[in-house]
Protein backbone atom coordinates (compact mmCIF):
# COMPACT_ATOMS: atom_id res chain seq x y z
CA UNK A 1 0.00 0.00 0.00
CA UNK A 2 1.25 3.51 -0.82
CA UNK A 3 -0.15 6.12 1.28
CA UNK A 4 0.97 9.69 -0.26
CA UNK A 5 0.39 12.85 1.19
CA UNK A 6 -2.13 15.10 1.05
CA UNK A 7 -0.44 17.72 -1.71
CA UNK A 8 0.33 14.47 -3.60
CA UNK A 9 -3.38 13.10 -3.30
CA UNK A 10 -4.66 16.74 -4.79
CA UNK A 11 -2.18 16.70 -7.86
CA UNK A 12 -2.89 13.09 -8.99
CA UNK A 13 -6.47 13.16 -8.37
CA UNK A 14 -6.44 16.24 -11.18
CA UNK A 15 -3.98 14.07 -13.38
CA UNK A 16 -5.70 11.69 -13.38
CA UNK A 17 -9.11 13.27 -14.14
CA UNK A 18 -7.01 14.26 -17.56
CA UNK A 19 -5.76 11.07 -18.21
CA UNK A 20 -9.02 9.27 -17.53
CA UNK A 21 -11.15 11.91 -20.52
CA UNK A 22 -8.02 10.99 -22.78
CA UNK A 23 -7.85 7.73 -22.67
CA UNK A 24 -12.11 7.08 -22.82
CA UNK A 25 -11.73 7.65 -26.03
CA UNK A 26 -9.54 4.59 -26.70
CA UNK A 27 -10.24 1.82 -23.74
CA UNK A 28 -12.37 -0.52 -25.16
CA UNK A 29 -16.02 -1.83 -24.08
CA UNK A 30 -15.46 -5.19 -22.04
CA UNK A 31 -12.86 -3.19 -19.79
CA UNK A 32 -15.27 -2.11 -16.38
CA UNK A 33 -12.49 -1.20 -13.96
CA UNK A 34 -12.15 2.45 -11.83
CA UNK A 35 -13.87 4.00 -15.64
CA UNK A 36 -16.78 7.01 -15.06
CA UNK A 37 -20.01 5.60 -15.07
CA UNK A 38 -19.19 1.95 -15.07
CA UNK A 39 -19.44 -0.79 -12.20
CA UNK A 40 -18.64 -4.22 -10.69
CA UNK A 41 -22.38 -4.70 -11.42
CA UNK A 42 -21.79 -3.96 -14.76
CA UNK A 43 -19.25 -6.05 -15.52
CA UNK A 44 -20.98 -9.13 -13.87
CA UNK A 45 -23.83 -8.03 -16.21
CA UNK A 46 -21.76 -8.53 -19.13
CA UNK A 47 -20.24 -11.87 -18.45
CA UNK A 48 -23.66 -13.49 -17.26
CA UNK A 49 -25.30 -12.32 -20.81
CA UNK A 50 -21.36 -13.00 -22.75
CA UNK A 51 -21.83 -16.97 -21.08
CA UNK A 52 -25.28 -17.47 -21.82
CA UNK A 53 -25.77 -16.17 -25.20
CA UNK A 54 -22.97 -17.07 -26.82
CA UNK A 55 -21.12 -20.13 -28.10
CA UNK A 56 -19.60 -20.42 -24.75
CA UNK A 57 -17.99 -23.63 -23.32
CA UNK A 58 -14.39 -22.77 -22.11
CA UNK A 59 -13.97 -20.54 -19.22
CA UNK A 60 -10.41 -18.83 -18.67
CA UNK A 61 -10.45 -17.69 -15.36
CA UNK A 62 -7.20 -15.16 -15.61
CA UNK A 63 -4.78 -14.32 -12.66
CA UNK A 64 -1.82 -11.93 -12.95
CA UNK A 65 0.58 -12.65 -10.12
CA UNK A 66 0.94 -9.35 -8.09
CA UNK A 67 -0.06 -7.14 -10.64
CA UNK A 68 0.51 -3.68 -9.37
CA UNK A 69 3.90 -4.63 -8.05
CA UNK A 70 5.19 -5.97 -11.23
CA UNK A 71 4.38 -2.56 -13.74
CA UNK A 72 7.57 -1.71 -15.69
CA UNK A 73 8.34 1.89 -15.34
CA UNK A 74 9.85 2.22 -18.58
CA UNK A 75 6.89 0.73 -20.62
CA UNK A 76 4.48 2.51 -18.55
CA UNK A 77 6.49 5.77 -19.78
CA UNK A 78 5.97 4.81 -23.48
CA UNK A 79 2.49 3.94 -22.77
CA UNK A 80 1.55 7.18 -21.15
CA UNK A 81 3.99 8.91 -24.37
CA UNK A 82 1.69 7.48 -26.62
CA UNK A 83 -1.01 10.29 -25.62
CA UNK A 84 0.24 12.44 -23.63
CA UNK A 85 3.02 14.97 -25.40
CA UNK A 86 3.79 17.41 -21.89
CA UNK A 87 6.88 16.59 -20.72
CA UNK A 88 5.81 18.24 -17.21
CA UNK A 89 3.09 15.06 -16.51
CA UNK A 90 5.37 12.77 -17.71
CA UNK A 91 7.96 13.16 -15.90
CA UNK A 92 5.36 13.51 -12.43
CA UNK A 93 3.90 10.33 -13.05
CA UNK A 94 7.48 8.65 -13.20
CA UNK A 95 8.20 10.73 -9.78
CA UNK A 96 5.02 8.89 -8.32
CA UNK A 97 6.16 5.97 -9.40
CA UNK A 98 9.84 5.82 -8.09
CA UNK A 99 8.66 7.97 -4.98
CA UNK A 100 9.74 4.76 -2.88
CA UNK A 101 8.28 4.03 0.93
CA UNK A 102 9.66 5.20 4.08
CA UNK A 103 10.19 1.97 6.11
CA UNK A 104 11.72 2.06 10.12
CA UNK A 105 13.13 5.69 9.02
CA UNK A 106 14.44 4.33 6.30
CA UNK A 107 13.77 5.23 2.50
CA UNK A 108 13.85 2.10 -0.26
CA UNK A 109 13.25 3.59 -4.07
CA UNK A 110 10.60 1.83 -5.94
CA UNK A 111 12.42 0.37 -8.71
CA UNK A 112 9.28 -1.47 -10.45
CA UNK A 113 5.40 -1.16 -9.52
CA UNK A 114 2.49 1.49 -8.63
CA UNK A 115 1.56 1.91 -5.14
CA UNK A 116 -1.69 0.14 -4.12
CA UNK A 117 -4.18 2.81 -2.53
CA UNK A 118 -2.42 5.33 -4.60
CA UNK A 119 -4.96 7.78 -6.41
CA UNK A 120 -3.17 7.83 -9.57
CA UNK A 121 -3.02 4.16 -9.55
CA UNK A 122 -6.47 2.71 -11.14
CA UNK A 123 -6.07 5.02 -14.60
CA UNK A 124 -2.01 3.41 -14.79
CA UNK A 125 -2.84 0.26 -14.28
CA UNK A 126 -6.14 0.71 -16.60
CA UNK A 127 -3.43 2.28 -19.20
CA UNK A 128 -0.81 -0.55 -18.63
CA UNK A 129 -3.52 -3.19 -19.41
CA UNK A 130 -5.00 -1.12 -22.53
CA UNK A 131 -1.65 -1.82 -24.19
CA UNK A 132 -0.40 -5.40 -22.45
CA UNK A 133 -3.59 -7.23 -22.58
CA UNK A 134 -7.24 -5.18 -23.85
CA UNK A 135 -5.79 -4.50 -27.27
CA UNK A 136 -4.15 -7.52 -28.13
CA UNK A 137 -6.97 -9.66 -26.84
CA UNK A 138 -9.19 -7.63 -29.47
CA UNK A 139 -6.80 -8.55 -32.46
CA UNK A 140 -6.82 -12.20 -31.40
CA UNK A 141 -9.98 -12.37 -31.63
CA UNK A 142 -11.06 -10.94 -34.48
CA UNK A 143 -7.76 -12.09 -36.56
CA UNK A 144 -6.66 -15.79 -34.72
CA UNK A 145 -9.78 -16.99 -32.97
CA UNK A 146 -12.59 -19.66 -35.44
CA UNK A 147 -15.17 -19.68 -32.81
CA UNK A 148 -16.75 -17.07 -30.20
CA UNK A 149 -14.70 -15.38 -27.57
CA UNK A 150 -15.85 -13.53 -24.95
CA UNK A 151 -13.77 -11.62 -22.47
CA UNK A 152 -14.54 -9.21 -18.98
CA UNK A 153 -12.43 -6.88 -17.28
CA UNK A 154 -12.16 -5.61 -14.09
CA UNK A 155 -9.15 -3.90 -13.55
CA UNK A 156 -6.68 -6.60 -13.15
CA UNK A 157 -9.24 -9.34 -12.91
CA UNK A 158 -10.33 -10.75 -16.43
CA UNK A 159 -12.42 -13.67 -17.17
CA UNK A 160 -12.66 -15.09 -20.98
CA UNK A 161 -15.00 -17.34 -22.85
CA UNK A 162 -14.06 -19.84 -25.27
CA UNK A 163 -16.23 -22.08 -27.68
CA UNK A 164 -13.63 -24.46 -28.67
CA UNK A 165 -11.32 -25.84 -26.20
CA UNK A 166 -8.06 -25.79 -28.39
CA UNK A 167 -8.62 -22.33 -28.97
CA UNK A 168 -9.17 -21.27 -25.39
CA UNK A 169 -5.51 -23.46 -24.68
CA UNK A 170 -3.68 -22.15 -27.53
CA UNK A 171 -4.68 -18.56 -26.35
CA UNK A 172 -3.52 -19.37 -22.94
CA UNK A 173 -0.19 -20.04 -24.10
CA UNK A 174 0.59 -17.09 -26.11
CA UNK A 175 -0.97 -15.05 -23.63
CA UNK A 176 1.49 -16.39 -21.09
CA UNK A 177 4.47 -15.05 -23.83
CA UNK A 178 2.43 -11.50 -24.29
CA UNK A 179 2.70 -10.68 -20.71
CA UNK A 180 5.94 -12.08 -19.81
CA UNK A 181 7.13 -9.47 -22.37
CA UNK A 182 6.17 -6.36 -20.33
CA UNK A 183 7.51 -7.77 -16.92
CA UNK A 184 4.03 -9.62 -15.70
CA UNK A 185 3.32 -13.40 -15.24
CA UNK A 186 -0.09 -15.31 -15.20
CA UNK A 187 -0.17 -16.94 -11.72
CA UNK A 188 0.48 -20.76 -12.27
CA UNK A 189 -2.17 -21.97 -9.77
CA UNK A 190 -5.11 -18.99 -9.54
CA UNK A 191 -4.87 -19.10 -13.70
CA UNK A 192 -7.44 -21.92 -14.60
CA UNK A 193 -9.12 -22.63 -17.79
CA UNK A 194 -12.67 -25.12 -16.81
CA UNK A 195 -15.17 -26.40 -19.02
CA UNK A 196 -18.46 -24.28 -18.25
CA UNK A 197 -21.23 -23.36 -20.07
CA UNK A 198 -24.94 -24.87 -21.35
CA UNK A 199 -23.64 -27.95 -22.18
CA UNK A 200 -20.78 -28.17 -19.39
CA UNK A 201 -22.77 -29.86 -17.30
CA UNK A 202 -24.61 -32.54 -19.73
CA UNK A 203 -21.22 -33.56 -21.49
CA UNK A 204 -19.08 -34.04 -17.91
CA UNK A 205 -22.21 -36.60 -16.77
CA UNK A 206 -21.95 -38.42 -19.83
CA UNK A 207 -17.94 -39.22 -19.58
CA UNK A 208 -18.32 -40.04 -15.70
CA UNK A 209 -17.22 -37.29 -14.91
CA UNK A 210 -18.22 -34.72 -11.50
CA UNK A 211 -20.65 -31.29 -12.13
CA UNK A 212 -18.60 -28.65 -13.71
CA UNK A 213 -16.02 -26.23 -11.97
CA UNK A 214 -17.65 -22.83 -10.24
CA UNK A 215 -15.03 -19.72 -10.90
CA UNK A 216 -15.22 -16.52 -8.98
CA UNK A 217 -15.40 -12.80 -10.13
CA UNK A 218 -15.86 -10.06 -8.01
CA UNK A 219 -16.98 -11.60 -5.10
CA UNK A 220 -19.37 -13.82 -6.56
CA UNK A 221 -19.14 -18.11 -6.99
CA UNK A 222 -20.38 -18.67 -11.03
CA UNK A 223 -21.86 -21.96 -11.27
CA UNK A 224 -23.71 -24.00 -13.95
CA UNK A 225 -27.12 -24.34 -13.31
CA UNK A 226 -30.98 -24.88 -15.17
CA UNK A 227 -34.11 -22.39 -14.72
CA UNK A 228 -36.58 -25.10 -12.28
CA UNK A 229 -39.21 -23.72 -14.37
CA UNK A 230 -38.40 -23.95 -18.40
CA UNK A 231 -35.02 -26.04 -18.00
CA UNK A 232 -32.93 -23.42 -20.16
CA UNK A 233 -29.07 -23.07 -18.67
CA UNK A 234 -28.52 -20.29 -16.22
CA UNK A 235 -25.04 -18.69 -14.37
CA UNK A 236 -26.03 -19.93 -10.72
CA UNK A 237 -24.34 -17.10 -8.87
CA UNK A 238 -24.23 -16.50 -4.96
CA UNK A 239 -21.53 -14.27 -2.52
CA UNK A 240 -18.19 -15.94 -1.95
CA UNK A 241 -17.91 -18.05 0.76
CA UNK A 242 -14.34 -17.02 1.61
CA UNK A 243 -15.51 -13.12 1.61
CA UNK A 244 -18.78 -14.09 3.75
CA UNK A 245 -16.95 -15.80 6.22
CA UNK A 246 -14.31 -12.68 5.91
CA UNK A 247 -16.95 -10.35 6.90
CA UNK A 248 -18.50 -12.40 9.47
CA UNK A 249 -15.19 -12.45 11.22
CA UNK A 250 -14.63 -8.88 10.90
CA UNK A 251 -18.35 -8.09 12.28
CA UNK A 252 -17.54 -10.62 15.44
CA UNK A 253 -14.47 -8.61 16.49
CA UNK A 254 -15.74 -5.33 16.03
CA UNK A 255 -18.59 -6.79 18.29
CA UNK A 256 -16.77 -7.08 20.83
CA UNK A 257 -15.07 -3.64 20.48
CA UNK A 258 -18.75 -2.25 20.87
CA UNK A 259 -19.50 -4.05 24.01
CA UNK A 260 -20.21 -1.24 26.28
CA UNK A 261 -21.50 0.95 23.68
CA UNK A 262 -25.26 1.70 24.11
CA UNK A 263 -27.88 -0.87 22.19
CA UNK A 264 -29.33 2.21 20.34
CA UNK A 265 -25.97 3.04 18.59
CA UNK A 266 -25.10 -0.99 17.93
CA UNK A 267 -28.15 -1.29 16.39
CA UNK A 268 -27.93 1.96 14.40
CA UNK A 269 -24.34 0.43 13.28
CA UNK A 270 -26.00 -2.81 12.45
CA UNK A 271 -28.63 -1.49 10.35
CA UNK A 272 -25.92 0.42 8.63
CA UNK A 273 -23.49 -2.09 8.05
CA UNK A 274 -26.27 -4.96 6.61
CA UNK A 275 -28.23 -2.18 4.46
CA UNK A 276 -24.17 -1.85 2.70
CA UNK A 277 -23.55 -5.34 2.41
CA UNK A 278 -27.50 -6.18 1.02
CA UNK A 279 -26.84 -3.16 -1.13
CA UNK A 280 -23.89 -4.52 -3.30
CA UNK A 281 -24.70 -8.39 -2.78
CA UNK A 282 -28.68 -8.82 -3.14
CA UNK A 283 -28.52 -10.28 -6.86
CA UNK A 284 -31.09 -12.28 -7.63
CA UNK A 285 -30.79 -15.93 -7.08
CA UNK A 286 -28.39 -15.33 -4.23
CA UNK A 287 -31.04 -15.16 -1.72
CA UNK A 288 -29.68 -18.21 0.50
CA UNK A 289 -26.35 -16.68 0.97
CA UNK A 290 -28.25 -13.45 2.35
CA UNK A 291 -30.21 -14.68 4.49
CA UNK A 292 -27.33 -16.88 6.08
CA UNK A 293 -25.40 -13.64 6.51
CA UNK A 294 -27.95 -12.24 8.37
CA UNK A 295 -28.94 -15.16 10.73
CA UNK A 296 -25.05 -14.69 11.35
CA UNK A 297 -25.07 -11.43 11.92
CA UNK A 298 -27.62 -11.97 14.45
CA UNK A 299 -26.19 -14.85 16.47
CA UNK A 300 -23.17 -13.09 17.25
CA UNK A 301 -25.29 -10.06 18.35
CA UNK A 302 -27.62 -11.93 20.06
CA UNK A 303 -23.96 -14.13 22.13
CA UNK A 304 -22.57 -10.22 22.50
CA UNK A 305 -25.78 -9.03 24.46
CA UNK A 306 -25.14 -12.52 26.57
CA UNK A 307 -21.86 -11.11 27.50
CA UNK A 308 -22.99 -8.02 28.65
CA UNK A 309 -24.47 -10.18 31.36
CA UNK A 310 -24.08 -12.94 33.23
CA UNK A 311 -27.91 -13.53 33.77
CA UNK A 312 -29.08 -12.45 30.61
CA UNK A 313 -32.24 -13.45 29.52
CA UNK A 314 -31.86 -13.31 26.29
CA UNK A 315 -33.49 -16.32 24.14
CA UNK A 316 -32.43 -16.67 20.39
CA UNK A 317 -37.07 -16.34 20.22
CA UNK A 318 -37.26 -13.08 22.55
CA UNK A 319 -34.07 -11.70 21.15
CA UNK A 320 -35.78 -12.15 17.13
CA UNK A 321 -38.92 -10.87 17.95
CA UNK A 322 -38.14 -7.79 19.96
CA UNK A 323 -34.16 -6.70 18.06
CA UNK A 324 -33.98 -9.18 15.15
CA UNK A 325 -36.91 -7.30 13.52
CA UNK A 326 -34.95 -4.19 13.42
CA UNK A 327 -32.39 -6.04 11.04
CA UNK A 328 -33.19 -5.27 7.43
CA UNK A 329 -34.63 -8.12 5.48
CA UNK A 330 -33.37 -9.93 2.55
CA UNK A 331 -34.58 -8.47 -0.66
CA UNK A 332 -33.45 -8.32 -3.64
CA UNK A 333 -31.87 -5.30 -4.70
CA UNK A 334 -30.85 -5.53 -8.27
CA UNK A 335 -32.33 -6.64 -11.33
CA UNK A 336 -31.68 -9.84 -13.74
CA UNK A 337 -28.45 -9.15 -15.76
CA UNK A 338 -29.91 -9.59 -19.28
CA UNK A 339 -32.74 -7.15 -18.06
CA UNK A 340 -30.35 -4.65 -17.06
CA UNK A 341 -27.92 -4.81 -19.34
CA UNK A 342 -29.95 -4.66 -22.27
CA UNK A 343 -31.32 -1.18 -21.01
CA UNK A 344 -27.80 -0.06 -20.36
CA UNK A 345 -26.42 -1.61 -23.88
CA UNK A 346 -30.07 -0.87 -26.34
CA UNK A 347 -27.70 -1.63 -29.62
Amino acid sequence: MGIAALEDKVVQHAVGTVLNQIWEEDFLGFSYGFRPGRSQHQALDALYVGITRKKVNWVLDLDIRAFFDRIDHAWMKRFVEHRIGDRRIVRLIQKWLKAGVMEEGRWIESEQGTPQGSVISPILANVYLHYVLDLWVDQWRRKKAVGDVIIVRYADDAVLGFQYRKEAARFLEELRERVARFGLELHPEKTRLIEFGRYAAADRKRRGERRPETFNFLGFTHICGTNQATGYFIIQRKTMGKRMAAKLKEIKATLRLRLHRSLADTIQWLQSLVRGYFQYHAIPGNEVRLRAFRHDVLRLWMHQLRRRSQRSRWTWERFKARLGILIPEVRILHPYPSVRFAATHPR
